[in-house]
């Protein structure tokens, strides 16, 4: 089992700036993929950004170029940057894991964190 935590959500203006974290325990190992996910209300839930064994990451259009994806393995966490906010970007925030080193981007993540809000305001 792996436990996902997820915090640094927030309420900011467009054009600001979050730094979401994500903390993971239980049978979690460097190698698997981890991402982040979000669902806005009455939209479905959309993978934002990807991160492999090797630091590759992979984002979704609407946020390249202002997310950044990272994670500390020492420290078993995930981060996600995310400058320029825009309006667009409201939405609850998961963090997940995939238990496999492949797939990062299209494939199915079977934990979930609870998420964290976020809330842009123009």
């Amino acid at each position: 089992q792996v436990h996902l935590v997820e915090s640094g959500g927030g309420s900011v203006q467009a054009g600001g700036s979050l730094r979401l974290s994500c903390a993971a325990s239980g049978h979690t190992y460097s190698w698997y993929c981890m991402g982040w996910f979000r669902q806005a209300p009455g939209k479905e839930r959309e993978r934002v950004a990807t991160i492999n064994s090797g630091g590759y990451a992979g984002y979704a259009d609407s946020v390249k170029g202002r997310f950044t994806i990272s994670k500390d393995n020492a420290k078993n966490s995930l981060y996600l940057q995310m400058n320029s906010l825009k309006p667009e970007d409201t939405a609850m925030y998961y963090c997940a894991t995939r238990s496999s080193a492949v797939g990062c981007w299209g494939s199915p993540y079977n934990y979930w964190g609870q998420g964290t809000q976020v809330t842009v305001s123009s």
